[in-house]
């Protein structure tokens, strides 16, 4: 997993990089200040959560339990459910879609991104058994 996160980490912020600069440059000519706003909030909270993946597939190459496993998964839900209806919900009118019935969905992405660093918290207690150089097991 560790290889994935990494990867769904980097294809994130390269993401949000990319939808972050489409925000400054066309639509801030086509939306009005509160939908680039509600778009904005999408990209910094897709950019955070793409640091928590890579952080975490880094983390995975020294300790490994399955919470921190978890702790990836509610990210990634996270990041598609929240971010990923902030950026419908602000491009709606502009695309004429017809999607009210995505409002709820924010606030459940926004539960898995509480839940994944619920999680982190829990698996920071975890251990996995693998001693350090500087310690010595118990014979």
């Amino acid at each position: 997993m560790r290889k994935s996160f990494i990867r769904t980490g980097s294809f994130f912020a390269m993401t949000a990089v990319i939808l972050g600069a489409f925000g400054a440059h066309t639509l801030e000519q086509v939306l009005d200040p509160e939908q680039l706003a509600t778009f904005e909030t999408g990209v910094t909270y897709q950019f955070y959560h793409s640091f928590a993946l890579l952080f975490l597939g880094l983390w995975l190459y020294f300790r490994k339990t399955q919470m921190m496993e978890y702790a990836g998964w509610a990210f990634i839900i996270g990041v598609l459910l929240f971010s990923g209806s902030l950026y419908v919900l602000s491009v709606r009118e502009w695309l004429n879609l017809e999607v009210k019935w995505l409002g709820p969905i924010t606030p459940l992405g926004g539960t898995f991104f509480i839940v994944g660093w619920a999680i982190v918290l829990y698996a920071s207690f975890q251990e996995n058994g693998r001693v350090h150089k500087t310690e010595k097991r118990d014979s």
